[in-house]
């Protein structure tokens, strides 16, 4: 079922995501050479509880983590880990939410470990201006099928593949609601959006096919092709004027 919020429920919101991006760019520092994951997943563990903010990710569905913390083939889901240690040349995606006075704010963000190639600051570039174009088309009247279509058209434009098996989501007093937001589809298709919607919407994208596995551990999901993936998130309310961004830095 759909919930559309109202103005105070809205207010809620908007300071959840407003810690949840807060906490995705003060780690933003320690993403360096040598650091591990599990550093990071401390410093945002750190950032979120000392605000008065629970972590949304934390045992979530058993998930060990803060955040999600993925390096190059890694999609999603990466477990924060004291063995993964960045590296120059590296991307590392981070998702992160935090739950705050009963609502949860998501997002993620893709970040560059030093000097990367080319390649992967156009997979970079490609995927967050994706994220935009499927924002822009977050507006009372239209369908979620015209935000799916948006993000699968413009990277499917640079030969990339968009994965099928994760989509985006609702957000409210849990970190995942409906609908579902996937990354594909076709324009005009779908559940109309209306004022008082809150969803994420969040392209995770490959370099080279949409193919994704997950690993042993259950939770990791990387690119069959062993290709860089990137991935980027945030998320927004659906106003009588048009899709308002609710995790702004």
């Amino acid at each position: 079922m759909i919930e559309l919020r109202n103005a105070q429920e809205l207010a809620k919101i908007s300071q959840a995501c407003k810690l949840s991006n807060a906490a995705l760019w003060a780690v933003e520092p320690y993403i360096q050479p040598g650091v591990t994951t599990k550093e990071l997943d401390h410093v945002l563990h750190k950032f979120i509880t000392q605000a008065g903010g629970t972590p949304s990710f934390l045992n979530l569905y058993g998930f060990p983590g803060s955040a999600c913390i993925s390096v190059n083939d890694q999609v999603i889901h990466g477990i924060p880990s004291p063995r993964i240690k960045l590296k120059e040349g590296d991307i590392v995606k981070v998702d992160v939410g935090a739950f705050y006075e009963g609502f949860h704010g998501d997002n993620a963000y893709t970040f560059p470990v030093g000097q990367i190639s080319e390649e992967a600051r156009k997979l970079l570039k490609v995927t967050e201006e994706s994220l935009y174009k499927g924002i822009e088309q977050a507006r009372p009247g239209n369908r979620i099928g015209d935000i799916s279509h948006a993000v699968q058209a413009y990277n499917e434009g640079f030969g990339y593949g968009v994965v099928r098996e994760f989509v985006g989501h609702g957000v409210g007093k849990k970190v995942h609601e409906d609908p579902e937001i996937p990354n594909f589809g076709k324009a005009g298709r779908g559940v109309r959006l209306v004022p008082g919607m809150v969803i994420a919407i969040e392209p995770m994208i490959n370099l080279s096919g949409a193919g994704v596995r997950t690993l042993a551990d259950g939770w990791t999901v990387v690119t069959k092709s062993g290709s860089l993936s990137a991935h980027f998130e945030h998320t927004v309310a659906i106003t009588e004027s048009g899709a308002k961004i609710l995790t702004v830095r």
